[in-house]
C-alpha cells in the first residue's frame, strides 16, 4: 500500500515526458553513442587538457572518450583486465593519456557516480514504472517540486535496456548516462572561470 503522497509522486514522474537539460548542460553529441555490451564507466582527467575523460568498460574491451569535444582519445579491444570486478576497488587501468592509473568503474558490478554537484545539481534514477528507471536532473536538491521543467527535469528514459550507471563527474562539469547498449554525455562550462567577455561561464 503506498500512500496518497507516493501515488502523486508516482504520477508525476510518469506525466514527465524526456526533456533536454536545462542551460548550461549541452549534450556531447546528438545522440547516443552505440556501447554494445557497456558494463559500465569512470571518470578521470586529462593531464594535459583538463578536461573530463570518460573511461567505457564493454564486451568490446575499453574506451576513453572527451567529455567536452566527444572525440575518443583511447581504445583497447583486447585489454589485460577486462571487467572492474578483479580489483578490490573496482577498478580497471587506464589508457590513452591515462595509463597506468586505475579507473573506478560504476556499472554492472557496482560501485557509483557522483550524485550531486558542490554547486548544487543533483541527480536521481526513479522508476515508477520498473524496471524501466528515469533519470532525473534537478537544481532544488532533488525536491522536484511541481511540474517537470521548472527546477527538476526528466532528461532519459531507460526503456529500451538496462541502466548501468548515471552520474557527474567529480568535477561537476559532465554528467553521464550509460545503459547496457549506450552512453550519453552531457557538458557544461566551468562556473568558476570567466567568459572571455568579462562575464560568469555559468
Amino acid at each position: 500500500m503506498i500512500t496518497e503522497y507516493q501515488q502523486r509522486l508516482r504520477a508525476r514522474y510518469l506525466t514527465a515526458t524526456v526533456m533536454p537539460a536545462p542551460a548550461p548542460w549541452q549534450p556531447v553529441w546528438n545522440r547516443p553513442t552505440s556501447v554494445g555490451g557497456l558494463l559500465g564507466i569512470g571518470f578521470a582527467v586529462h593531464p594535459v587538457t583538463g578536461h573530463d575523460l570518460v573511461m567505457v568498460v564493454s564486451g568490446a574491451g575499453h574506451g576513453v572518450f572527451d567529455a567536452v569535444t566527444g572525440e575518443t582519445v583511447a581504445r583497447d579491444r583486447d585489454p589485460d583486465t577486462s571487467t572492474p570486478d578483479a580489483a578490490p576497488e573496482l577498478t580497471c587501468p587506464g589508457l590513452g593519456p591515462i595509463a597506468g592509473r586505475p579507473v573506478r568503474i560504476a556499472g554492472l558490478f557496482g560501485g557509483g557516480l557522483h550524485r550531486t554537484t558542490p554547486d548544487g545539481w543533483t541527480l536521481d534514477v526513479v522508476s515508477p514504472d520498473w524496471p524501466h528507471d528515469r533519470v532525473i536532473l534537478s537544481a532544488d536538491g532533488g525536491a522536484h517540486r511541481g511540474p517537470a521543467g521548472g527546477t527538476w527535469w526528466h532528461v532519459f528514459h531507460s526503456d529500451h535496456s538496462e541502466l548501468r550507471a548515471a552520474g557527474f563527474s567529480p568535477s561537476g562539469l559532465t554528467l553521464a548516462v550509460a545503459t547496457s547498449s549506450d552512453l550519453t554525455l552531457w557538458t557544461r562550462p566551468d562556473p568558476h572561470l570567466d567568459a572571455p567577455d568579462g562575464t560568469s561561464a555559468g
